[in-house]
C-alpha cells in the first residue's frame, strides 16, 4: 500500500518515564511507540489513550520484521503490526532496513545489511510480501551501523534509492543516523543527506549521541549535537518535512530540558524552511 505523507508536525517517541510531560505539551502532532512493547489485546495506558482522544497520532514501530535477513519475513509478525496499527488507527507504520534475526537466533540489535545485489533481492521480496499483508502503508528507517559489511557492490544511498523505487515504501529518515554513519566513515552528512531519496521521505526521527574512543554512538540517551541540529536545517531547507520526533530512550531529561529539544527541533525545522521559501521566491523572481 502506497503512502500520502500525513502532515505529523512535531513528535516523540512515547516512552513511560517521559509520559507526564508529552501529556503537558500541547503542540505534539503524533507520538510514536515501540509495537513490540504491547502484547495483542493489551490495553493501552491511559496516557496514551488520552493523547488519541487529543487527536494526536499514534504511529507503531516495529523491531522484529527482520525485513533485511536472508530468511523468509514470518506472515504473524507482519500481520499482528497490521492489526496493532488498524487498532490505533494509525495512517501507517514503520520498521527497519536491517535484520535481528538468522538461523533461529535473535540478535538484540538491528544489523546492517551486506550491500549486494544478491541481499537487494532479498530486501524487496521482504518489503513487498510485507506490503501484501499490511492493512496501512509501510515506512522504512535507515539505520546507524558501526561497521560495513566488507564486499559492498553498492553505496548505501544508491541501495537506498533502489529500494523506494521498486517498492511502494516510504522513507522514515533518521537524520542523526545520517550524521553518525558520515561521520564515523569521514563522510560529509550534508554531501551524504544530498544523496538520499529525499522525495521519499514520510516523516524523520531525530536522537543524540555521544563520542568514545573516536566512535561516535547512536545512544538515544544524549542530547542532540548541534551538527544534527544542522542536518535538519539543511533536509528542511531542501524539502518539505511532514514531521519530526524526538527519540529518547535512556538518562530521560527533567521536563524543562525535554522542552527545550523539542523547541530546538521545532526551531531549526523552521528555519530551514525559510531558507527553502526564501529560495523559491528568488528563484521565481529571476
Amino acid at each position: 500500500m502506497s503512502l500520502s505523507s500525513p502532515q505529523l508536525g512535531l513528535g516523540i517517541g512515547w516512552r513511560a518515564p517521559l509520559a507526564p510531560a508529552i501529556a503537558r505539551r500541547a503542540d505534539l502532532g503524533f507520538v510514536e511507540i515501540v509495537a513490540e512493547d504491547f502484547s495483542a489485546g493489551e490495553k493501552l495506558p491511559t496516557s496514551l489513550t488520552d493523547l488519541r482522544n487529543r487527536g494526536i497520532v499514534v504511529i507503531p514501530h516495529g523491531v522484529g520484521l527482520s525485513l533485511g535477513g536472508a530468511e523468509p519475513i514470518d506472515p504473524a509478525r507482519v500481520k499482528a503490526l497490521g492489526e496493532f496499527a488498524q487498532r490505533l488507527q494509525a495512517p501507517l507504520v514503520s520498521e527497519h532496513i536491517a535484520f535481528v534475526r538468522a538461523g533461529g537466533f535473535e540478535t538484540g540489535h538491528l544489523l546492517p545489511i551486506p550491500r549486494t545485489r544478491a541481499m537487494l533481492e532479498i530486501l524487496i521480496e521482504n518489503i513487498q510480501q510485507a506490503e501484501e499483508l499490511l492493512p496501512v502503508p509501510l515506512a522504512l528507517e535507515n539505520i546507524a551501523s558501526l561497521f560495513d559489511w566488507p564486499g559492498a557492490e553498492i553505496d548505501e544511498a544508491a541501495f537506498l534509492a533502489e529500494v523506494f523505487e521498486r517498492t511502494e515504501a516510504s522513507l522514515l529518515l533518521d537524520i542523526e543516523n545520517v550524521y553518525a554513519n558520515a561521520r564515523n566513515r569521514g563522510d560529509d552528512p550534508v554531501a551524504a543527506l544530498a544523496k538520499l531519496p529525499l522525495g521519499k521521505i514520510a516523516y524523520v526521527h531525530i536522537a543524540g549521541g555521544i563520542e568514545h574512543g573516536g566512535i561516535y554512538h547512536d545512544s538515544h540517551a544524549h542530547a542532540i549535537p548541534d551538527g544534527v541540529l544542522d542536518l535538519l536545517r539543511e533536509l528542511s531547507a531542501r524539502t518539505h518535512v511532514s514531521g519530526v520526533m524526538l527519540e529518547r530512550d535512556d538518562r530521560f531529561p527533567s521536563e524543562p530540558e525535554l522542552n527545550a529539544e523539542l523547541d530546538a527541533i521545532a526551531a531549526a525545522l523552521h528555519e530551514g524552511q525559510a531558507r527553502r521559501v526564501a529560495q523559491e521566491f528568488a528563484c521565481h523572481s529571476v
